[in-house]
């Protein structure tokens, strides 16, 4: 049998990141020889991970990587099973040696056959798993490209990256904004313009169903009912129903008794508030119909335009779970 050293565990130890008896094992088991420890450890993870493969890696770490000219920039999420693992500062460090290699590479089964330290991305993951004994996956690969590219990581649970079409003055700035307000608010799409009609019908019919339904029981409990809006689109207002919209307004305005002559000062404010009102999806979901997190007097939209000649291209948003 040959004499293992603890030099040679410790070696075995910082190349594969499994544990002191586990790396002692596989080390005696190969009689010493490095490469063969090392495959018997590989081994070792693919049998966790074939035992593993139908659990849940909801846990983990997500992590962004923008390249040096910020022309790129990538968001991904290395998944495993629990928190305790996931708040690991091993696993927090491999997820982000992960993504200084995944800027390299356009899709996520490129990246997963990507060199990472003399194996794939894959068999990394296989080892690990069988070192740590948890499922380990990479849940989620995002990429975009533009002419300048930030990023934003929140607690390692959420990663966005946002394109702009140029690179304005301050346009880190105004990246890491759009890319902390992607992370925070959580916009699926641009703009309201991006819809599909279809999918705005049928949200409308069941967001005015499900208020309908909440107000049956306000008016059993005796309490003030939640409004129910006509429409929750931008993209549903149109010229004719804006106009009714003010001409709904001002008959409002004469019942109330108000002087015509004051009019033209409170319509806006009520038309403004009839826009809200019937725009909760694009609010919800829409990156440039949003409020601004850092100022809620103020849209997104409003708020890329005042950085100067400049658009949004694209974004891209990871999370657990």
């Amino acid at each position: 049998m040959a004499k293992i050293t603890a030099a040679e565990v410790g070696k075995l130890r910082k190349a594969t990141g499994a544990g002191m008896m586990d790396c002692k094992k596989a080390l005696v088991e190969a009689e010493g020889d490095f490469d063969k420890a090392i495959d018997i450890l590989r081994k070792k993870g693919q049998k966790v991970a074939a035992k593993r493969a139908d659990r849940d890696s909801s846990e983990g770490v997500a992590a962004a990587k923008v390249n040096a000219d910020n022309t790129a920039g990538v968001a991904i999420v290395l998944g495993c099973e629990t928190d305790f693992v996931g708040k690991n500062e091993s696993f927090v460090s491999l997820a982000k040696d992960f993504a200084e290699l995944a800027i390299n590479y356009n899709s996520k089964e490129e990246f997963l056959a990507a060199d990472f330290g003399g194996m794939t991305v894959a068999e990394k993951l296989t080892e690990q798993t069988g070192v740590i004994g948890e499922k380990i996956d990479i849940n989620a690969f995002e990429k975009i490209e533009a002419a300048y590219v930030g990023s934003y990581v929140h607690i390692n649970k959420i990663a966005a990256v946002v394109g702009l079409s140029a690179k304005v003055d301050n346009a880190d700035t105004l990246a890491k904004d759009l890319a902390m307000q992607i992370a925070s608010m959580g916009a699926t799409t641009l703009s309201y313009k991006d819809f599909d009609p279809a999918f705005v019908a049928s949200e409308t019919e069941a967001r005015i169903a499900a208020i309908e339904k909440e107000n049956e029981e306000l008016v059993r409990l005796g309490k003030t009912l939640k409004n129910v809006p006509q429409y929750i689109s931008m993209s549903q207002l149109s010229e004719e129903v804006l106009a009714k919209a003010e001409e709904d307004a001002k008959a409002q305005l004469a019942a109330e008794g108000k002087p015509e002559k004051i009019w033209d000062r409170i319509l806006p404010g009520k038309m403004e508030r009839f826009i809200s009102d019937n725009t909760t999806l694009d609010k919800e979901q829409c990156l440039l119909d949003q409020d601004f997190i850092k100022d809620e007097k103020s849209t997104v939209a409003k708020y890329v335009s005042s950085f100067g000649d400049v658009e949004v291209t694209g974004f891209k948003r990871v999370s657990l779970g």
